[in-house]
């Protein structure tokens, strides 16, 4: 079933918002995607005075403090090359359900470490893995990031973050229940983690791509989505997924948020992010959690 929130069309020309989500998720160069904000706005100046408007900037995330945290970084077996993670749990020493964060197609970054941290503050034991770390690649910048996830085997990167479960079963502070959430890239990823892992309690997928039909009789886990109204790249198969979901009786919730674009969870994307459906988006998000995890 989709729940609708209240409508509220964006400020900006769709079409400028609609070419940035191209440039994000397809291999648009950088100059490609400035000759067609050119085009869009009329000008060049009008084109490098809109950039500030779309393009993602860590300066308007919100923070999270660490008080009352504990978090470190960590790295656990990966393929090539080992995954570093970020944690944040309660500071108390005990037995936290864990949640597995999953970043954009931009790799580990400050939001995403946020993130976790508010699934920490709610009393959860947060992984937030790096999949560009299995590779090596440190990148200087969000546009550099993207072009890196190029190089990703898609084989070797599912079992990276399969293998994240894995890591779990070593740490003194988790109490055996797991969930996931992901976003954009990651909540294809969180799709696919419902459908590999048979123990997982739960997986939530903002804005994430579905898997193939004929792989959702697999999923044992109970099932959130999260969707924009403006998204036609992604929503273009939730019919597909819903109807699988359905026919195999698999726990799952749906939200559409309408009048709302991609990335609308993201607060770094400043004409993305829609405050009143990212909230409401994290409070289901966690009473989800709450449900099935603990």
């Amino acid at each position: 079933m989709i729940y609708l929130t209240s409508k509220k069309q964006p400020t900006m020309d769709q079409k400028i918002i609609n070419l940035y989500d191209e440039y994000t998720h397809a291999p648009l160069t950088r100059g490609e995607f400035i000759n067609r904000l050119v085009l869009l706005t009329g000008s060049m100046a009008a084109a490098l005075s809109i950039l500030p408007q779309i393009e993602v900037n860590a300066a308007n995330m919100k923070i999270t403090p660490e008080d009352d945290l504990f978090t470190e970084r960590v790295s656990y077996p990966g393929v090539p090359g080992d995954m570093a993670a970020y944690i944040a749990r309660p500071k108390a020493d005990k037995k936290y359900p864990a949640i597995i964060i999953i970043h954009e197609n931009r790799g580990l970054n400050a939001h995403i470490e946020d993130v976790a941290r508010r699934a920490a503050k709610e009393g959860y034991l947060a992984v937030a893995p790096n999949a560009l770390s299995a590779i090596g690649a440190v990148p200087g910048n969000e546009d550099e990031a993207r072009q890196k996830f190029q190089e990703l085997k898609a084989e070797n990167n599912l079992q990276n973050f399969i293998n994240a479960f894995g890591y779990l079963g070593v740490r003194k502070d988790y109490n055996g229940n797991a969930g996931c959430v992901g976003f954009c890239w990651g909540g294809a990823m969180a799709n696919n983690l419902a459908v590999k892992i048979p123990g997982l309690k739960a997986a939530v997928a903002f804005y994430g791509r579905q898997p193939a039909a004929e792989e959702v009789p697999n999923i044992k886990a109970a099932v959130q989505l999260h969707y924009a109204g403006l998204d036609e790249r992604v929503n273009a198969g939730i019919a597909a997924y819903e109807e699988a979901l359905k026919k195999n009786g698999t726990r799952y919730e749906l939200y559409m948020y309408e009048g709302v674009n991609h990335a609308f969870h993201n607060d770094t994307a400043p004409n993305r992010y829609n405050e009143a459906a990212a909230r409401l988006a994290w409070q289901r998000t966690i009473a989800f959690f709450k449900k099935y995890v603990g």
